[in-house]
């Protein structure tokens, strides 16, 4: 028997970073960098020359359409996150939709049915199934702790080999999160988003790959719908969107809407962080619009995995003074 003497894989040297080993929520699903990165891929598969754009959405979507010269247009959505359609599409132009906080499901359902160029946005609705034929699209950061990471849905590939990314330089932030705390972490947080703009399409790297491969995700999913649906008893009563939570949705956040606008700011100062989605609308859209009041009211409160009833009753009891 003849022995082999070398071997690519390197054997011996310390003992590395060890990782559960499991299996990621989108197997069959393109595994890229970026979210804005996989909405790109898309574009250039589809070679749209016009795209449609909800006034309520993250600016970080203009990257691409700039990258490739693709005009755009804003759309409005109505007090139920729909959009208002008032126009035609044309062969070459889409409409993308968001699935907002991950409880807009049927209304994605309803316009896969109904439109062909269509491109959905599930960045805050990552366990959202994806519709067959439907191109969509998936960020990992706003549900885990990964440095990057995006999925992608789409029946056309792109004809080229992608390099993979590298993701050891985006890390830091997660690190100080366990080793000191969230907040010691937050500036390497906002430095890392700055270094995801402008990037290549790539393959997802391996450590995200490696860290999205170890989640519980059937645990994670419980714990938000658990969260939320204590939040919503608390809650719903006060608030000025009514969202249902479906069968199959498992949400991001709460959204809490109501008239004051001083409650987020309120409730950071009591170190309670929530995020404003999305700072850039008071720019594009008029301060008398839905849109508008949605950025600055918005109180997007968090229920996701790392924290329990105890968590949100916490929160519930912050928020009863103000409202």
């Amino acid at each position: 028997m003849e022995i082999q003497t070398h071997s690519a894989k390197t054997i011996g040297g310390y003992i590395e970073l060890q990782l559960p080993n499991g299996t990621v929520f989108h197997p069959g699903l393109v595994a890229l960098n970026t979210g804005r990165n996989a909405f790109e891929y898309i574009l250039r598969v589809r070679k749209y020359n016009l795209v449609y754009l909800p006034y309520y959405t993250c600016e970080v979507l203009l990257e691409p359409l700039h990258k490739l010269n693709i005009a755009y247009k804003f759309y409005d959505i109505d007090e139920n996150l729909d959009p208002v359609i008032n126009f035609d599409l044309s062969a070459n132009s889409c409409l993308l939709y968001t699935n907002y906080y991950g409880l807009k499901t049927e209304t994605v359902k309803r316009l896969t049915k109904e439109m062909s160029n269509l491109i959905i946005d599930n960045a805050q609705a990552f366990f959202c199934k994806p519709i067959a034929n439907a191109d969509t699209f998936y960020s990992c950061r706003k549900f885990f702790g990964v440095p990057d990471g995006a999925y992608l849905n789409i029946g056309t590939p792109i004809n080229v080999d992608l390099n993979q990314d590298q993701s050891i330089g985006r890390f830091s932030h997660l690190i100080k999160s366990i080793d000191l705390n969230i907040e010691e972490g937050y500036n390497d947080y906002i430095e890392n988003n700055k270094v995801l703009c402008n990037n290549d399409i790539k393959r997802m790297s391996a450590l995200t790959t490696s860290i999205l491969s170890g989640i519980d995700y059937e645990a994670c999913a419980a714990i938000r719908r658990e969260n939320f649906t204590f939040l919503a008893e608390h809650l719903d009563d006060k608030n000025l969107l009514s969202l249902n939570l479906d069968a199959m949705d498992v949400p991001m956040v709460y959204p809490f809407l109501n008239e004051d606008a001083s409650i987020k700011q309120t409730l950071i100062k009591q170190k309670i962080f929530v995020a404003t989605y999305w700072p850039n609308v008071y720019e594009w859209a008029g301060a008398d619009s839905y849109e508008y009041f949605l950025a600055k009211n918005l109180v997007a409160l968090p229920i996701d995995h790392r924290y329990t009833l105890d968590d949100m009753h916490i929160l519930v009891n912050a928020l009863k003074p103000l409202i």
